[in-house]
């Protein structure tokens, strides 16, 4: 068993705190000693303990003298927590393994230098590219500020989201749907216009069997604050807000009404008639909402799109075919006229759950994602 081998359980382990983290990255940590491991340990949330304290509590007095796993380079600044590099330094830890290094360009190879320093070995770059895409969405949040941005959308084989009439239910299966509700709890906040609203009345919140969730932040486009005052979002008890974003073209009574129901509305810029939003991206980052996961409709989609906000794809195909041209496509609006100037997606991997299929990846050329090598 090599370095490779317990990194890889070390990421596995940092799955368990996906949707708990946020703003800080999904974390996973495992001791070794004499190839067996002895304390196993992930960031479970924000404001708890880091993955390496857990995992050296967990291993207590069999820490001296092993070799730390961990899947992002140990802090060694005071946050919410203290530094992790203290608490490896008065274990006896010898070794330490990292998957890869603090993307936060104010504190990078703090944590290494100092563990560097003290004698403890270090070694850098083991399952690296895992660790950048497990923590894409703590990346590109602590370079920009700006919150990674994911287009879902499910649409039948012939790319339509909805028929004549505007039905959508179902276009994939109830596995696909599992996966979405999965997403939603990954993600700070999810975003449709208002016409989804007055259509389909949603509750995008998230229901994982098993899984005490958190909901998604709701932000709704809605330019002239048009939203039913009995609409669904407005009356939920839910563990999130919703935030309504609208021009300046509205009745200030409605707003004080809406606002009484608990929602926020906040008043956006507008471009071509629409909320412009490139400066809405920056006004989510700045209240600390570090993902945004964009369920649509088509005119929304198609906005995100030419606004260049959008990260990642995850669009879903059922096996179903609408056989006309009077449906609702994934994109409403008018396209390029050329080929060349289509938007280019790379980085694809397609997953099948049941007959539908997952096409997931990621706008080219990628924007603001850096973190160091």
């Amino acid at each position: 068993m090599n370095d490779e081998y317990f990194i890889k359980i070390a990421l596995d382990l940092a799955k368990q705190g996906a949707g708990f983290t946020s703003p800080n990255p999904m974390v996973g940590a495992v001791i070794v000693k004499d190839n067996e491991i002895v304390g196993k340990g992930f960031h479970e949330a924000v404001g708890k303990a880091h993955a390496e304290v857990n995992a050296i509590n967990d291993a207590g007095l069999l820490a001296n003298g092993a070799t730390l796993y961990v899947t992002l380079e140990p802090c060694n600044h005071i946050g919410r927590t203290p530094p992790c590099t203290k608490k490896i330094a008065s274990s006896g830890i010898k070794r330490v393994v990292v998957a890869m290094r603090d993307p936060n360009p104010h504190v990078q190879g703090g944590g290494i230098d100092f563990l560097t320093d003290i004698g403890v070995e270090v070694a850098t770059g083991i399952c690296e590219n895992e660790a950048k895409k497990q923590n894409e969405i703590f990346i590109k949040y602590i370079n920009t500020k700006r919150p990674f941005v994911i287009v879902k959308c499910a649409a039948t084989l012939d790319g339509q989201i909805a028929t004549m009439t505007g039905d959508s239910k179902w276009v994939t299966s109830e596995k696909s749907r599992e996966y979405v509700h999965g997403l939603r709890h990954l993600c700070d906040a999810i975003m449709v216009g208002i016409d989804t609203v007055k259509r389909d009345d949603p509750a995008l919140t998230t229901r994982l069997d098993g899984i005490n969730c958190l909901d998604p932040v709701r932000v709704i486009l809605d330019t002239h604050l048009s939203i039913p005052e009995e609409a669904k979002i407005l009356g939920m008890d839910s563990n999130s807000k919703t935030i309504i974003i609208t021009g300046d073209s509205f009745s200030k009574d409605k707003k004080k009404r809406i606002e009484k129901k608990g929602a926020l509305v906040v008043n956006s810029p507008v471009k071509n008639a629409l909320i412009d939003l490139d400066h809405l991206i920056d006004y989510l980052g700045s209240i600390n909402i570090t993902s945004l996961l964009i369920e649509g409709g088509g005119k929304v989609i198609a906005s995100a799109f030419k606004a260049k906000i959008v990260d990642k794809i995850n669009f879903f195909y059922g096996s179903k075919i609408l056989g006309g041209n009077n449906g609702k496509s994934i994109c409403n609006g008018l396209g390029p006229a050329l080929m060349k100037d289509s938007i280019q997606i790379q980085d694809i991997d397609v997953t099948l759950f049941g007959n539908d299929v997952l096409i997931e990846g990621y706008v080219w050329p990628k924007r603001n994602m850096q973190c160091p090598k």
